[in-house]
């Protein structure tokens, strides 16, 4: 609880909310100061647990897996290794616990399945809703690969008394065969897995949250510092991590660790020049260094090199040569000519894609999440995409901003729909856009994926539990919220993300735009800033680039799916297009206000950057005025707070899309210009909640906590080599479903992986101090 709210918050939960005096303030329906704190109590700590009735549903990918001829079976299933092995390093990329508890449950349920450990379960005093509970927490850690979620970065607990746990743990078959080891996993993990200290509650750097991209004692400070040294050395931060080793001789130290399965810092047969070594940086001394997650990142490599051997062509095995070298030499640069591979890979019918790819979990914003996933293309929706793709040269015009900030030349990419056989990660998107790396992207190329069997469970939604909506709203964006999502996952990943130039000075002096005529649409001047050397996006906006660039991608969405033409590639024609267009506007407002869900007020920071960028569109939309969204206080029907938020469909042609066309502008421009001061000014300003203006949105989070339906999981199917086949094993859509699939997962060396993860741990543990 926050300082100051625990005396109340004890005292008056002892009361039944129908004892307050219900007083209501104007019209709004607001709940007396009491009432609210105790309410804030509840909602405390409900947002640190997983609800027992959360949402779990299979990925089904059997008829795709079934369509693959062997030899693209033994491709998916040697992907599909390397990906869950690489999975297994955000564990040590979230918390310090996370490793340890994901092998407390490994060893707990490998020797007795959730079924079997039940009865365990009642013997030691645990009630069925309670040991549901302890499922729904390990499915829940499971499909995060941490205790913390994936989408918001907050820490969740088991919903059921410590003691308990502790109760089962000791009781079960493991501890039975295993004392020692197990009571030693448990008192590693117990007080962690439990503690809900201020800066426990979240990621973050500092003091604003727990982070293992950089060591306990580093702050904003120190990774501004080393994103300096990392850009003068034209060095990625993408696979490494920060420890701060105190000082030497005056000079700040730190360690720059690469993740690679070599260990030795010195050049080595096949690598090439090595950027391993000791560097004096100003007042400071950095050292990089290899062999982060060195077993781990060797186990990727090898299964790598299995799927080579039953590769479809010359790309793909160069592709997966490269990535094989950037996995066991640590080179970013490796990994970018993979990619580079990976582009050219036109039409697959296995995709793939892994590494460290997205940033959004670095406080800082520049360090990569490992990632990886393996699908099979849906030909029929991907001839949609196709054709999308081919109207790219003339959607891109529409954009709102001067040609001279557009690409040179719109450079065609794959765009397919996938059906997920694995994505071993924190969670799994339902649209991708890579490579990330902004010089690829913007003179090579990038592919597109939308994954059609996520999007077809992830936004299935029972009409008794919407929120916010009018009951007419609920029955159109049920009927509607599909398609109109397949729209925006689009335009967003192709035209959103793939759009827009950077203005970069190179390392030569030579510009990649006409700096005597181009000028800011915004002032009308020349432009003045840009790109210099090695400097890129994320590392230029660092804090913001996640959620300022999925703002941009989304307002391009939200404006492109306003023309016709779109609407037709997908089918959609007269009134039921302009259905999906309400929907695809009704579903952004709506998740405007979803997302203060995820923004902390005692740090005052964003914990998602998709939902932050979805409040910064509410708060563009409600500033347009003109009645075209109508955000009001309400009660609910059961007498607690609630809230309804209207968008008037008539308007959105012309105060929405002006609105949006306005700001889309904006981002763009600070975007072109790495205008970091304008950018920052621009987004934050919109980014801020406050219970100041023309709507209390810190009052208004209460009651989004208050209200709010968890994240859904996913069970993922396994695959296992007999004889030339490969066999795929599916799991139900539960708790122990999701459990079961990962005792199973690494069937050859489950017991060697967890040591390696604990040793990984016990190496790390002293930097968390």
């Amino acid at each position: 609880m926050r300082k100051g709210e625990s005396a109340v918050c004890e005292k008056e939960a002892k009361k039944p909310v129908k004892e307050y005096n219900r007083t209501f303030i104007h019209e709004a329906g607001v709940w007396s100061a009491f009432q609210r704190q105790n309410l804030r109590c509840i909602m405390v700590d409900s947002q640190y647990y997983l609800p027992n009735d959360i949402g779990i549903s299979p990925l089904d990918c059997a008829e795709a897996f079934r369509q693959l001829t062997p030899k693209e079976q033994l491709y998916a299933h040697y992907l599909s290794r390397a990906a869950w092995y690489g999975g297994l390093v955000v564990l040590q990329q979230t918390s310090p616990e996370s490793a340890s508890i994901y092998v407390l449950l490994q060893k707990l349920f490998r020797r007795q399945p959730p079924a079997q450990l039940e009865g365990v379960a009642t013997a030691a005093g645990l009630s069925p809703e309670e040991y549901q509970a302890f499922l729904v927490y390990a499915a829940g850690l499971y499909a995060n690969m941490g205790n913390y979620k994936s989408f918001g970065d907050t820490k969740f607990i088991p919903n059921l008394p410590k003691e308990k746990v502790k109760a089962l743990v000791w009781q079960s078959q493991a501890f039975q065969e295993n004392r020692t080891e197990m009571e030693a996993l448990w008192n590693s993990c117990a007080h962690l897995m439990y503690s809900l200290e201020d800066k426990q509650k979240q990621l973050g750097l500092g003091d604003k949250g727990i982070t293992t991209y950089f060591s306990g004692n580093c702050c904003l400070e120190d990774a501004e510092l080393a994103q300096k040294f990392l850009d003068s050395k034209n060095l990625s931060a993408y696979n490494t991590r920060l420890f701060k080793e105190g000082a030497a001789e005056g000079k700040r130290c730190y360690q720059v660790r690469l993740a690679s399965a070599e260990k030795k810092d010195s050049p080595v047969d096949g690598e090439g020049e090595t950027r391993c070594g000791r560097y004096e940086f100003g007042d400071a001394v950095f050292v990089v260094q290899r062999g982060d997650y060195a077993p781990l990142m060797k186990k990727v490599s090898d299964n790598l090199e299995k799927a080579r051997a039953h590769a479809a062509n010359d790309s793909q095995k160069r592709m997966l040569e490269e990535y094989a070298r950037s996995f066991t030499y640590g080179s970013v640069d490796a990994h970018k000519e993979g990619s580079r591979y990976w582009i050219k890979d036109k039409g697959p019918i296995v995709e793939s894609y892994i590494g460290f790819i997205e940033s959004y979990r670095d406080p800082f914003g520049s360090r990569g999440e490992f990632e990886g996933f393996v699908a099979v293309v849906n030909k029929g929706m991907s001839a949609r995409f196709a054709s999308l793709v081919s109207s790219a040269e003339v959607l891109l015009p529409e954009l709102p901003w001067p040609p001279a900030f557009e690409k040179d030349i719109f450079l065609r990419p794959d765009f397919t729909s996938l059906d997920v056989l694995t994505f071993a990660g924190s969670g799994i998107p339902a649209g991708i856009n890579i490579p990330n790396y902004d010089d690829i992207r913007q003179t090579e190329g990038f592919k597109n994926v939308s994954l059609g069997n996520v999007l077809a469970v992830a936004y299935a939604t029972q009409k008794d539990k919407l929120t916010f909506l009018e009951e007419n709203d609920k029955d159109l964006y049920i009927k509607w919220k599909g398609p109109s999502f397949e729209v925006q996952v689009g335009l967003h990943e192709l035209l959103g993300h793939g759009s827009g130039k950077l203005f970069v000075q190179d390392e030569k002096g030579n510009f990649n735009f006409e700096r005597e005529s181009v000028r800011n649409p915004e002032t009308g001047e020349l432009i003045s800033t840009w790109y210099k050397g090695s400097e890129t996006w994320d590392s230029k906006f660092s804090t913001i680039a996640s959620s300022y660039e999925e703002c941009r991608a989304e307002c391009v969405g939200l404006y492109l799916c306003l023309i016709q033409e779109v609407l037709s590639i997908f089918g959609h024609e007269g009134t039921d297009a302009e259905e999906v267009v309400y929907v695809n506007w009704l579903t952004m407002v709506r998740a405007g206000l979803l997302g203060l869900e995820f923004y902390t007020p005692k740090s005052k920071s964003w914990r998602q950057a998709h939902m932050q960028a979805r409040f910064v569109i509410l708060r563009v939309l409600l500033e347009a005025g003109e009645g075209l969204v109508t955000l009001q206080e309400t009660t609910g029907a059961d007498g607690q707070p609630d809230a309804l938020i209207t968008l008037d469909r008539s308007k959105i042609h012309t105060v929405g899309k002006d609105a949006i066309k306005r700001f889309l502008c904006k981002l763009q421009v600070h975007k072109s210009t790495a205008d970091v001061e304008g950018g920052r000014a621009l987004y934050e300003g919109y980014s801020e909640v406050t219970s100041t203006g023309s709507h209390d949105f810190l009052r208004l989070r209460e009651t989004v906590l208050l209200r709010k339906e968890a994240r859904k999981m996913f069970v993922q199917a396994n695959t296992r080599v007999k004889g030339e086949s490969v066999e795929l094993v599916e799991y139900e859509g539960s708790a122990g479903g999701l459990i079961s699939s990962f005792t199973e997962r690494f069937p050859e060396d489950a017991e060697e992986v967890e040591a390696q993860l604990l040793e990984l741990s016990k190496r790390d543990a002293p930097c968390w101090c």
